[in-house]
């Protein structure tokens, strides 16, 4: 018993020391490199945004970096090289130079200079004025995070369904948890939601959106994680699945709704239908924001709460904000799992709207 509770003590430990560990070491290279005061909004803005490599923890050219791969289509075609060789720079200060081009990174903004130029001036506004922006095609941070779901995703179900055709029993361990959210997906998201008829049409679709978000959640948890729900662009492909779901399954009873609502006066219908058209584009930016803002908003409150121990400058404040951090990071474990549910449900929820047979008296 004693040897269980000092293992349980000794993993708390661990977890809040590589829980703060990245913040900390950020908090040093902002303060002892750039003799600059500890900028709490960098800080976090610097760990929830995206980037074009892979920041787990130091600073510097000590800095546990994964460099990813950069890849522009500019005027004469496509451009690729590594992201480590920006050397860490987001301040448009180190040149790359590829195929007669030179690039430069400015807070994860990728500009080509223009023809002729040897390094970057800068506006008024403090934005490039001498360098464009090409189309970036890069895999950043967050597009590797959500290969890396998907791997994780594939390993999981892959050994679930080899259970299932070699053996009749019951599943253990991870495979029966498993199992017992693709049956929670199924009775109480998917059935209630849709109905028994036409379910299984969209069950592919909702187990892998709920299975998505809820382990690119905890993922995200991780130190040195990335933002992947987090960001509006993930969160914005997300809705316009459901959204295409339900305009091409939406039933001819579901579009009359709309666009003509019978049993009222003719002369409402119109504006009846004006309503239910912005209603049916407002479904799904309520399912983005929703999941976007709930995720973002736990992340900020871990890295504020971490940030008074250097805007106060005093170690006695970590004696709070740590445990209240490692409160709220307890509690993201729950979130995780709740935004999962609820982007899932109302997916399921707008999908059945768009399908469902009406009885005509």
């Amino acid at each position: 018993m004693r040897t269980t509770y000092l293992s349980f003590k000794l993993l708390v430990v661990l977890t809040l020391g590589l829980f703060v560990h990245p913040f900390t070491s950020f908090a040093q290279e902002d303060d002892l490199e750039s003799g600059e005061a500890f900028n709490a909004t960098e800080m976090i803005m610097h760990h929830i945004s995206d980037a074009h490599s892979w920041h787990f923890f130091g600073s510097g050219e000590d800095a546990a970096v994964l460099p990813l791969p950069v890849i522009l289509y500019t005027d004469d075609g496509l451009v690729n090289f590594m992201s480590s060789e920006f050397h860490h720079d987001v301040e448009a200060k180190h040149v790359v130079e590829k195929d007669g081009k030179r690039f430069v990174n400015y807070h994860e903004k990728i500009y080509q200079l223009n023809e002729g130029e040897e390094t970057v001036e800068f506006n008024a506004e403090h934005y490039p004025a001498n360098a464009e922006r090409p189309l970036d095609l890069s895999i950043t941070k967050n597009v590797a995070a959500m290969f890396l779901t998907v791997i994780v995703m594939l390993v999981f179900f892959f050994s679930l369904a080899k259970h299932h055709k070699k053996n009749e029993k019951a599943p253990r361990g991870l495979n029966n948890a498993l199992e017992s959210l693709v049956l929670f997906v199924r009775d109480d998201i998917a059935i209630p939601q849709i109905g028994e008829k036409k379910y299984m049409k969209f069950m592919p679709f909702l187990l892998t959106v709920f299975f998505f978000i809820w382990i690119t959640n905890l993922l995200g948890l991780l130190p040195g994680a990335a933002n992947v729900t987090g960001n509006i662009s993930v969160t914005v492909s997300l809705g316009m699945f459901t959204l295409i779901l339900i305009v091409v399954n939406g039933n001819r009873d579901y579009w009359k709704h709309i666009f003509w609502m019978p049993g009222i006066p003719t002369f409402v219908k119109p504006i009846l239908a004006v309503v239910e058209v912005l209603g049916l584009i407002i479904k799904p930016v309520a399912l983005m924001i929703r999941l976007f803002a709930n995720i973002t908003a736990g992340h900020i409150i871990i890295l504020s709460l971490l940030g008074l121990i250097f805007i106060l400058e005093h170690v006695g404040v970590a004696g709070i904000s740590v445990p209240f951090a490692f409160f709220i990071m307890i509690l993201e474990l729950l979130v995780a799992f709740l935004q999962a549910f609820i982007f899932t449900m109302l997916s399921a929820l707008f999908i059945g709207m768009a399908v469902q047979e009406h009885e005509h008296h």
